[in-house]
Order: C-alpha cells, then structure tokens, then sequence
C-alpha cells in the first residue's frame, strides 16, 4: 500500500483560493428548478443537464455528452488519464431535484440559494447538485497540487436527469452505453454520513424486490349466512398469508428466502455497534413506541443488514361505515422484500410464488404481480478501493472513517449489475440537510471536505490499484 504524497495543506489553500467562484457556480446550477417529476419543468431539466456538461467542459473534461432518454437526459464526461494502466472510476450522481414550493414551508424560495450562517440552502443543495459538484472542484485542485495535466485515473461521470422520478429509464441507459461506462469502480455521490461528528462511507445498499398478490373466491360477493363456513374467503386467506409471512422469531417463513445470503462478519457487526446510535431518538423520528424485528439482531443490523418482508397494504371485502354480511369476491396484498448482498431477485420471486400457491386453499384461484426489481449491492471492508476511499477521507476530515450500510434501495445496484465493477459511496450530506423537505441545506464545511476528498481520491486510487493481484 502506498500512501498519496498530495500535500493536504496544498489541497486546502487551492480549495479556499476557489471558493467563493465555485459556490456561486453551485448556486447558478441551483436555481434551475430541474424537477423531473413535473412535465412542466421538462425544459428545466435539459437546461441543467447543458448547463453541467458546459461546466464540465470548462472544468477540462474533454469529453461531454448530454445523452438522450425516453424521459430525462443525463449527462456523460470522460476524462483519460495519460497513465494508460492506471484504473478507470465512474462518478454516479443526479441533477434533478424533488418539487419544491414556497408554500410547502420553505422559509425563502427553494429554487434562489441563500446562505445563512455556514450553510446553503436550496431545493438540490444536497440532494444531488451539492454532491455531484463538488467533483468538479476536487478533480481541479488534484491536478493543481500535484503537477498532472490529466487525472491520476481514467475519470468518467455519469449524472443521472431521473433519479427522483424513480430511475425508470435508468438501467437501459447503462446498458445501451456500457462499453462506455465500463470501470473498474464506481463511485456513488447521492449519499450521506452518520452525522457531523462521525464521518462514515457507506458500504453496501438493499436490493428490492415487491409485489401484489390477488385473492379471487365467489364470482361475486354472497350473503354470509347463506354461504358463510361453507366456501373460502379470500380476505380471510389474505389475512392468513400475512400471517405467515414470519415466523415466532420474526424471521421470514418463505421456504428458500435465506438461501445464499453473505451474513454479517464479526469485525461488521462490531463497526456498526461502535457508531453512536440513540435507539431512544431513531424511535422518536420512526414515529414508534417500541423496536422489532429479527431475534439475535440489533436495530441497525435489521435495517441494513438483513433481509426483511413487510407488508405495504391488505384490502378485501367492505370498507364503508356499518355493516354488510358477506363473503368478500376478492381480496389482496402488497409486499415488499428488502435483500442484501447474496439474494437473487428472480429466486426471491419463485419462493414467494410457490409459498403462495402452497398456502392457498381450493376455491381461492390468486394472481401474482411483481414489479422491477433492484439488486443489492456490498463492498467488502477490505476491497482496495473502499480503502483509498476511506484514506482520501480521512485525511479530508483528520479524523477516523468509520462504516455504515443504506437500509433503502437505488440504482446504484444496476451500475453494479451491468458494469460488474464494485460501488463505493462517496457522500458529504448529514440527516438535518432535509432531503426532500422544506428548507433543505448542505452544510459548507462539509460540502467543502467532499471536495478535499476528492482531491486525494484519484492519487490514492491509482497508486494503490495496482498493488492488488
């Protein structure tokens, strides 16, 4: 292992010297109300994708694209490397935004970036504009500080125009242009850390997978006491599949779920039970009285590291006020199934399709919908390139990066999917920056340190890569 000889102090008076000129780019960007949602912004979301890639270009990446989708465009760049062996790091992130309005209980408007102490606020300041941008400023001060003409790695970014909109054009994209997206990692900006105190890099996201199961009984609703006890009732078939979706320990009774599954080492379970977590807190911002979940597992361990089954909706049968007696034609359940690395989306549907069908009785015919699925993704602790992350990092913040998992899912997972290269999380934004909420923030110090850990990044990549077998 050999460690970057970037001087950290070097790295800092470039950052401070750029500043003031890189957050008013920042702002200029964020004024663009690119909300990919909302048809009516359409416009909005092409101008920020040509107003990144004219950034881009102007940061020095020869190579700028803005490339076309069914729905939002993204927006591609390259850098090479004049070193022909050195790795090859896709940067992912997303430059549209969620709606914002004044009304929505912003304090100013979400869309006219203001800063009010130390930090900057505006609809996309971390979530992702903030994030992605401070890549431009990182690869800039590494080339100043240490001589280079082009980066220490073969440098791609691929900025997304539709994250916030679910992605749904997302994996096609990557797999029309994956000759061109091909690296040997990728870095996922759209992310964040435990808190300001406690800096951490994110190590692996939860797949999923999610479905609607319908029950169907009599060919039409009937009269309870004319035919109740005498035929199945789908709602209370639905009610009994939901039932056994666990077991007395909490842990998923589908035959099969668990196959494969890559557990929690020793050395994770002990990085995760040294981060500073209030059970006491999470529960007041999980609007709960009470934790649960799969015996012989902390909390944090539930929510990142484990497979779960949970039920999103159950329907059947009369709803309005009063009664009415009757045996229900239909029914139905929605249900969701987070996975972590090892679990297979395609078995996961064939368990729960056999499990359903082995359940159900005579009389009740069902039909089972699954939608798209998103794989899980994990990157050993001990991965090169998790550790040159975690180097860069460290030195950005003089201080110890410690380790955290993402309970959601994204698509992260089909970059993993197509490109077979190994995703790292690279991510500045803390829980009070208010993703998706009125008033969102990024914090300036922070945003600052992302590009500081840029800086080191590629050096510490290149020099360490080549030091694996």
């Amino acid at each position: 292992m050999t460690m970057s000889k970037t001087p950290d102090s070097a790295v800092r008076a470039y950052i401070e010297q750029h500043r003031a000129a890189f957050l008013d780019d920042l702002a200029e960007w964020l004024r663009i109300p690119s909300v990919s949602a909302q048809p009516e912004h359409a416009a909005d979301v092409r101008r920020s994708a040509d107003w990144l890639a004219a950034k881009l270009r102007e940061t020095g990446f020869p190579t700028c694209e803005v490339w076309s989708t069914p729905g939002a465009p993204a927006v591609f760049a390259e850098w090479p490397s004049d070193d022909p062996q050195a790795p090859t790091v896709l940067v992912y992130g997303h430059h549209d935004v969620q709606p914002a309005a004044r009304e929505d209980g912003w304090d100013t408007d979400p869309f006219e970036p203001v800063v009010r102490g130390n930090r900057l606020h505006a609809r996309g300041a971390a979530d992702d504009k903030g994030q992605v941008f401070f890549h431009t400023l990182g690869v800039r001060a590494h080339l100043a500080v240490t001589g280079r003409t082009t980066p220490a790695v073969h440098l791609k970014l691929l900025i997304e125009g539709e994250e916030e909109s679910g992605s749904p054009h997302f994996r096609s994209l990557v797999e029309a242009h994956s000759d061109r997206l091909a690296a040997d990692a990728v870095i996922v900006s759209d992310t964040g850390m435990w808190s300001e105190d406690t800096p951490t890099v994110c190590t692996g996201m939860r797949g999923l997978a999610e479905c609607e199961i319908e029950l169907r009984g009599p060919d039409q609703d009937i009269h309870s006491g004319s035919f109740g006890g005498a035929v199945p009732n789908p709602a209370t078939e639905a009610a009994r599949l939901v039932a056994a979706l666990h077991d007395d320990h909490a842990r998923v009774a589908v035959p099969g779920f668990y196959d494969g599954i890559t557990e929690l080492t020793d050395r994770e379970r002990d990085l995760l039970a040294e981060l500073p977590f209030d059970e006491t807190q999470w529960l007041r911002t999980a609007r709960s009285t009470a934790t649960h979940g799969e015996a012989g597992h902390t909390t944090l361990e539930r929510i990142w590291a484990r497979p779960t089954a949970e039920v999103n909706g159950i329907g059947g049968g009369y709803q309005g006020p009063g009664s009415k007696t009757i045996i229900p034609s239909t029914a139905m359940v929605k249900l969701s199934f987070r996975l972590v690395s090892g679990q297979d989306p395609d078995h996961i549907e064939k368990c729960v399709r056999a499990w359903a069908a082995d359940r159900l009785p005579a009389g009740i015919r069902h039909e089972i919908t699954f939608g798209a699925a998103t794989r899980p993704c994990l990157t050993p602790l001990d991965h090169p390139a998790l550790q040159s992350l975690v180097r860069a990092m460290g030195r950005a913040f003089e201080q110890e990066i410690r380790f955290t998992r993402e309970g959601g899912s994204g698509p992260a997972a089909d970059l993993q999917d197509v490109l077979g290269a190994p995703v790292l999380f690279l991510g500045i934004s803390v829980p009070s920056d208010g993703w998706h909420a009125p008033n969102e923030k990024v914090e300036l110090d922070l945003l600052l340190k992302g590009v500081e850990t840029t800086a080191h990044l590629w050096d510490d990549l290149a020099q360490n890569w080549r030091d694996t077998p």
